[in-house]
């Protein structure tokens, strides 16, 4: 497990309810523990790491303690950024009397599906390439996994899409240097903002894929839609590349619970426990028991991290 904390960036995923946020803030805090300078992210919606560690967490980055630091990234506060910065790369571009127009379309287009993606994603990029050579390990704890995996694969299908963009914008420069008399280039700005984001997009791909510098685990509970949304997941993964080395299985039922209901209910879990190491034989499971309390303090939460750091 320590290989993990050995990461420059760390991915956490999986289904909704499972223990993302707490198994993020625990591999952070193992990470800060260990005298690493530690950067803890929340890009899903439903932000839970300020509620664990007691501690009014924002955009901004916020010190948590010695080591480690969070930051809490809201989608629509970033798709606001991210329009107004595509209105500014059209400044100078566009005839005057057409800007209030492009503006308008722009903010149409803001509420389109995938522009808090797009911003989201955009904001994801500035902080791996920005704040990489700062910290020791950056842990993203992502929102539910369908969302996970468009972020993640998004630099593979924005490179596709810039560089059909570049192209349409050179044989567009061609023809209009080929009007001139004297034949001379024609200076393109935007030509020059798709060439500046696609190898932007290519630093954070080369990251993304680098297994030595990023690790990417999923979390899971021993019930059926968990076992079979994780399965799909890592399937997709795959297939871009993405592998998937570590799983957290959680909330596994201890054996000093008592009651009928409870035996019935470990019954019924042993079963998936047993589903859960074949169909995943060939990852690293890291089991985690459930607690009588919720992890709410520093010290539940060290507890906690000691299952992941074995």
């Amino acid at each position: 497990m320590n290989d993990l904390l050995r990461k420059n960036v760390l991915f956490v995923g999986g289904k909704g309810g499972v223990g993302k946020s707490t198994s993020s803030a625990a591999l952070a805090m193992a990470s800060a523990h260990a005298k690493q300078k530690t950067l803890l992210v929340s890009t899903d919606p439903a932000h839970n790491i300020g509620d664990i560690f007691q501690t009014d967490v924002g955009g901004d980055m916020t010190k948590i303690t010695e080591n480690l630091f969070a930051l809490e990234i809201d989608s629509e506060t970033e798709t606001k950024k991210y329009l107004q910065t595509v209105k500014d790369h059209l400044k100078g571009m566009v005839r005057s009397d057409m800007i209030d127009e492009v503006n308008r379309q722009i903010d149409t287009a803001g509420a389109s599906p995938g522009a808090s993606e797009a911003a989201l994603f955009d904001r994801l990029v500035s902080i791996v390439l920005d704040e990489i050579s700062d910290f020791d390990l950056i842990v993203f704890d992502t929102a539910p996994t369908g969302h996970t995996i468009r972020l993640l694969t998004l630099p593979e299908l924005m490179g596709v899409w810039i560089d059909g963009m570049l192209e349409r914008r050179r044989k567009t420069n061609e023809h209009y240097t080929q009007l001139l008399n004297d034949g001379d280039p024609v200076e393109d700005p935007v030509y020059e903002v798709l060439q500046a984001r696609k190898e932007k997009f290519a630093k954070v791909r080369d990251i993304l894929l680098d297994h030595k510098r990023t690790g990417y685990l999923f979390v899971l509970i021993p019930e059926r839609l968990p076992i079979i949304e994780t399965k799909n997941a890592l399937k997709t993964m795959d297939q871009h590349h993405l592998h998937v080395d570590h799983l957290i299985v959680n909330k596994i039922l201890p054996e000093k619970a008592d009651g009928e209901f409870l035996a019935k209910r470990r019954e019924l879990e042993r079963s998936y426990l047993k589903q859960i190491r074949e169909v995943f034989s060939d990852r690293t499971l890291i089991e985690v028991p459930l607690f009588e309390e919720d992890i709410t303090d520093f010290e539940k939460l060290k507890t906690f991290s000691t299952y992941m750091t074995k």
